[in-house]
């Protein structure tokens, strides 16, 4: 079995390099660097807390190591990694009273190394926490929507998936997801490849929280790190998703474990939900769409309607409608949603629908009202324009089709139809059809020009 990477960790007792300064004085000065360095056990778990709205997850992991009385060297490398080294800490878990970090440093003439030197007031086992920020490691949302025949419920699955291309391998690691907003002053990728040589430790990537409104430094990492202990870890059982709010962010924690080493993508469900109202309609806008008739649907992520336990992750959707009796479903379409709160409503965009037409077909066109000025010069007139809408459902299923018309100028309209006045240049028609019906609408509008349009 190939074994799993993680960052290398070195513990070295400064009593003991004296006698072996003594004995190697020959030697240059980095391979003295290295001298009696032992490679610690694994890590003894590992929690990946991923961000869905930036390239950053927080590692927490866990280590037993054994100290010696006195100062102890532990050394820390994250070459061929993602991981950001300014953001690298270590404190004691168990006797935390008597283990105190003193220093830490980057060694010199070594690459993509730090160097801790610990004070331990005991020798033995110690267990200890590693915690740090890193890139490439990213989930994302994905949803089934399976609408009933006649298109008024539907079933929503919604499920994770997490991508690992940090370079790091992680064995047994606790999985949480966050859904919220949270903007990167400074580049995690980039602050790992530059290494930042020199600068001292302990000082955090600089955040900027846009629901929470962190600015300072240090009360950006304080969230983290209450972030980071706020779910317990998972037991091995089938898998779940538990969610839980904190804060303004919403807090996916798997269940269980998993191993996930560089390069490993893997599909979690996260909910399903029975007999969601669903309401489908479709949608004409020539200047938005051109002749293509839109299918939609639309939901509302509450309580009433089976959702609104969390707030929804951005994702990809893809809907199917069942077409028989026995459950044979066909797909209608695919789209894109962006993150949806508890509470509000939500419009998919499924798509062209070659099975609804309409058909605008200008059927006269003339310029009345003509006005001239005191030279003979025209000064005014109107353009008044009959059209007909041809509209045609050739579905199985009732549907309601909702037409935009847009003006420009002073205009006005008559029509037997009933409409909406939408904004000062827009109008919609909501008009129903039965199955494999016809029907067909006509609106007359007519728009002034020149000292005409002031009347």
């Amino acid at each position: 079995m190939k074994p799993i990477k993680s960052p290398k960790f070195y513990v070295r007792c400064a009593s003991s390099l004296v006698t072996v300064l003594t004995f190697l004085t020959v030697l240059t000065s980095v391979a003295f660097a290295r001298i009696n360095v032992v490679t610690l056990p694994g890590r003894d778990s590992v929690q990946l807390t991923i961000y869905n709205s930036a390239d950053l997850t927080l590692v927490r992991e866990t280590r037993y190591l054994t100290f010696r009385k006195g100062l102890n060297k532990l050394e820390f490398s994250w070459a061929n990694t993602l991981i950001d080294p300014t953001s690298v800490e270590f404190r004691a878990l168990t006797h935390a009273d008597k283990v105190e970090v003193l220093d830490v440093s980057f060694p010199p003439r070594v690459t993509n190394t730090l160097e801790w030197r610990i004070n331990s007031e005991v020798a033995g086992e110690v267990q200890v926490e590693i915690r740090y920020f890193t890139s490439g490691i990213s989930w994302s949302a994905d949803y089934v929507a399976e609408a009933s025949r006649n298109e008024k419920q539907m079933d929503l699955a919604g499920s994770v998936r997490v991508t690992n291309n940090s370079g790091e391998d992680y064995e047994n690691a606790q999985i949480r997801l966050v859904v919220g907003v949270i903007k990167l002053v400074e580049d995690i990728a980039q602050l790992a490849r530059q290494g930042r040589p020199g600068q001292p430790m302990n000082m955090p990537t600089t955040l900027a929280f846009d629901s929470l409104d962190l600015k300072d430094r240090n009360e950006a990492r304080r969230a983290l790190g209450a972030l980071a202990k706020s779910a317990a870890q998972a037991e091995e059982r089938p898998r779940e998703i538990i969610k839980e709010g904190v804060s303004e962010y919403f807090l996916y924690t798997v269940e269980g474990r998993d191993t996930v080493p560089n390069g490993w993508s893997k599909r979690l469900p996260s909910f399903k939900a029975a007999d969601v109202p669903v309401v489908s309609y479709y949608k004409f806008e020539r200047e938005q769409w051109g002749d293509q008739v839109m299918r939609f649907y639309r939901f509302k992520n509450d309580k009433e309607n089976k959702l609104g336990n969390e707030p929804l992750p951005d994702g990809d959707v893809k809907a199917f409608r069942f077409v028989t009796d026995d459950k044979l479903y066909s797909f209608v379409g695919r789209t894109s949603v962006k993150y949806i709160p508890i509470g509000e409503q939500v419009e998919m965009n499924l798509g062209n629908d070659p099975e609804v037409m309409c058909k605008p077909t200008l059927t006269n066109w003339e310029k009345t009202d003509i006005r001239f000025d005191d030279k003979g010069a025209v000064a005014g007139w109107a353009i008044k324009e009959t059209w007909q809408i041809e509209m045609q459902n050739s579905k199985d299923i009732d549907i309601t089709l909702d037409i935009r018309r847009n003006f420009s100028g002073d205009w006005s309209l008559a029509t037997d139809a009933k409409y909406e006045k939408v904004d000062a240049s827009k109008v919609k028609f909501v008009i129903p059809l039965k199955p494999r019906e016809q029907q067909k609408l006509v609106y007359e509008v007519t728009t002034r020009y020149g000292t005409d349009a002031t009347r």
